[in-house]
């Protein structure tokens, strides 16, 4: 049986649950023994419930939970007295904002009704609830300034002093575990950070700080990706969860953080659903960044991201492998790529990748559709990987040269155990990081190292539909246990 759950508010519940072995065609929802809906996705909203109230729900052929809806809260509604903010994409509404949130208690949420309410860094609490209605926006500050001072984060699989995101929570440790607990931000609204102008200036001003420092390490300079790519790092996030747990972002459009959108990091059981990312644009722009943390999940997103709508991480060599806190229990399914790289493990993978199943996802129009990759010095690696019922213009496993910089760790990363089902791959994909256009690529492309006993192991592939007349090579590299069941070719 698969798993099921639900996440619930005062008069709705979504309810989710794992990808069977033998998936069904249809499900059908029943709520307190009536029907009530069916569904060809595994995830289904619930609404017009009454607060406070017990449901028996079956997931037919899944299975059943007994679930409670929440009780009604009081909203803070943030242009009220006394907190005075005004949405006209001008104010300043910093100090306003986060004297709410520093406010709002267990039976409360933050209301942001229509508007524009500027503002700078701001930073949540436990047991905190924010709702953006249609037509909201929460519109992060252009200036470096305002996300001083600096905190302490991860970048790129490195802890670092960097400026505070949008949003924050939670603070950094990688010795510990949640610090920030129970924590919602939805809505029909948009979360926007300051974009590609918080970004370069931000990194123009970390390169005049760093100007002796940079100088002086021209070596280390020059195995970057390129000479912004060490001031680059000090860059916040949207929207930044550090030790963090029960966290549920939901039905908002998030977008152009300064780097990446949603940043979590040493966290469990974070859920984002029914978001659409945006950062076309900006460099590093992932959407949705899971960073040696577990139970997270992913379902029903659209990502315009101009780097990886999705990356999976844990950690970068040497630090990553000391620290050993590996990331596991990612569950990514029914979204799609309109733009980006699609679904990329990598390359911070030294406090080790598991259990990863991803389902039902359209990444067609990708850069990449699925990727495993790393660098032969990283240590760690990706263990258990699932993918299935997808369409993508490839799978890839790979090494890759960049960010490579840093102590090597004690060995090559392990790449084992990985299920490739029922995937539709097209053998075209498209070029984000070049015009755009649609080029040809190998459907398949694995690659282990070619170090003994750190080759690619065990992998299936089964049921792929090789769609196009482009090219359907399969190539393979350093691999061994390979299994290829039922491959078909189609125009």
């Amino acid at each position: 049986m698969a798993n099921l759950y639900a996440l619930t508010g005062p008069d709705r519940m979504t309810l989710y649950w794992d990808l069977p072995v033998q998936p069904s065609e249809r499900y059908e929802i029943l709520l307190d023994g009536v029907p009530c809906g069916s569904t060809d996705k595994t995830h289904f909203t619930l609404q017009g419930l009454t607060p406070r109230t017990c449901y028996a729900v079956e997931v037919r052929p899944v299975g059943s939970i007994q679930v409670v809806t929440e009780g009604e809260k009081r909203p803070l509604d943030v242009t009220a007295e006394p907190w005075g903010a005004v949405g006209d994409g001008k104010t300043d509404n910093t100090a306003a904002l986060q004297r709410v949130l520093d406010a709002c208690g267990p039976e409360e949420y933050v209301y942001f009704p229509a508007g524009v309410y500027r503002t700078g860094a701001l930073f949540g609490h436990s047991h905190l609830e924010i709702w953006l209605d249609k037509d909201a926006v929460l519109q992060g500050s252009s200036r470096p300034e305002d996300y001083e001072p600096r905190i302490l984060s991860r970048f790129e699989g490195t802890e670092m002093m960097c400026y505070a995101s949008l949003l924050n929570f939670g603070t950094l440790d990688h010795t510990a575990g949640p610090n920030c607990e129970d924590v919602r931000i939805w809505g029909e609204g948009t979360i926007c950070g300051g974009g590609y102008d918080l970004a370069w200036g931000t990194i123009a001003s970390e390169r005049e700080r760093m100007k002796e420092e940079l100088a002086a390490m021209q070596d280390l300079v020059k195995t970057c990706e390129n000479e912004n790519t060490i001031p680059g790092r000090v860059r916040g996030r949207l929207i930044n969860l550090s030790n963090c747990a029960h966290v549920r972002i939901s039905g908002l459009t998030l977008a152009d953080g300064p780097s990446w959108n949603v940043h979590m990091v040493y966290s469990r059981d974070i859920v984002t659903d029914h978001c659409t990312f945006r950062s076309k644009g900006i460099w590093n722009g992932d959407g949705w960044d899971p960073d040696s943390s577990e139970d997270c999940t992913l379902f029903g997103c659209t990502f315009y991201t101009q780097d990886d709508s999705v990356a999976i991480k844990s950690g970068k060599n040497p630090e990553g492998n000391r620290i050993n806190r590996p990331t596991r229990g990612i569950r990514v399914f029914d979204c799609r790529s309109s733009f980006g790289h699609g679904i990329c493990i990598g390359s911070e993978i030294s406090g080790g990748i598991e259990d990863v199943r991803i389902w039902d996802c359209d990444l067609e129009d990708s850069q990449f559709g699925v990727m495993v990759k790393g660098t032969k010095k990283r240590g760690g690696g990706v263990q258990g990987l699932s993918v299935r019922r997808c369409r993508l213009p490839r799978v890839l496993v790979c090494q890759v040269g960049y960010n490579d910089d840093g102590v090597p760790g004690p060995h090559p990363p392990v790449f084992r155990d990985y299920l490739f089902e029922d995937l539709t791959l097209t053998g075209l994909y498209r070029d984000v990081d070049g015009d755009g256009s649609i080029k040809t690529c190998a459907p398949v492309e694995l690659a282990g190292f070619d170090v003994p006993g750190y080759e690619l192991e065990q992998v299936t592939l089964r049921n792929l539909c090789l769609a196009g007349s482009e090219t359907r090579q399969l190539l393979l590299k350093d691999c061994r246990g390979v299994c290829m069941e039922n491959l078909n070719c189609v125009p």
